[in-house]
């Protein structure tokens, strides 16, 4: 019996154990001072670009990045009261596009000309725009160098749930089919619309990384550099012959609470 009532006593204090450091674990895990919460507001800067850059891309004309804008917020948790390492993760909701001009070489394309389709290889100019709204979720490991200053780093994950990628051609020619096609014109006083948007990416991953400085108690700025591992267009899309991966810079403040 003394023996049977030994085991039991054990195990009720193992289960006790157990039991308060479970709580202690829940209690440390969201302890408050562990936490902040910043409201984010910034905009972004860049495009959808090929790396490197095609032979049949000859000159970019003209660029025009846009006003694309950035709004959401981010929840941080350093790993203790004295550690210099958390993770922070995001939430924001933000538009990416822009507007170019480039002379172009055999270049692909599927153009409509008085509701006719035209496909082949352009040669002359492009006018491009591309404008995407998306929600983007970012997860990073941020580094405190120092009180004001610190460094992020990680991956992000992106639905855009609008689309466009519009333009049209002018001041040259298309080649139907291939290089050796018939030859179609265009002046410098006529042009022929194309739109691929329903051929864009609705889901995005790439890597995110950035420094943020402390400029007063609640006002933090930041500075983010996003970089698309996957290009704009579905895998299945060909008329393009090359990649065009989203690179942004971001730039913004915080509020922290």
């Amino acid at each position: 019996m003394k023996a049977i009532y030994g085991i039991l006593t054990m195990a009720a204090l193992t289960v006790s154990s157990v039991s308060q450091a479970a709580e202690e674990s829940h209690n440390s895990f969201f302890q408050k001072d562990l936490y902040t919460f910043e409201a984010l507001a910034g905009v972004n800067i860049g495009g959808a670009a090929p790396i490197p850059l095609p032979v049949e891309i000859r000159k970019i004309e003209s660029y025009n990045p846009n006003l694309n804008l950035q709004l959401g917020g981010s929840v941080t948790r350093h790993f203790s009261t004295s550690s210099r390492w958390a993770v922070r993760i995001g939430l924001n909701l933000e538009t990416k596009g822009m507007e170019t001009m480039a002379n172009v070489k055999n270049y692909g394309m599927e153009i409509y000309q008085d509701g006719k389709k035209l496909s082949g290889r352009w040669t002359g100019k492009v006018h491009t725009r591309y404008h995407s709204q998306q929600l983007v979720i970012p997860i990073e490991g941020v580094f405190d160098c120092s009180r004001k200053i610190s460094v992020n780093l990680g991956p992000y994950l992106a639905y855009a749930f609008r689309n466009d990628f519009d333009g049209y051609v002018t001041d040259g020619y298309l080649r139907e089919g291939d290089p050796t096609g018939n030859k179609v014109s265009f002046d410098t006083e006529s042009r022929a619309t194309y739109d691929f948007g329903d051929s864009l990416r609705e889901f995005h991953w790439g890597i995110r990384g950035g420094v943020t400085w402390n400029a007063y108690r609640h006002f933090n700025v930041h500075a983010n550099l996003t970089w698309g591992a996957n290009g704009i267009f579905e895998s299945s899309f060909k008329t393009v012959s090359f990649a065009l991966y989203p690179i942004y810079l971001n730039l913004g403040f915080g509020y922290r609470f």
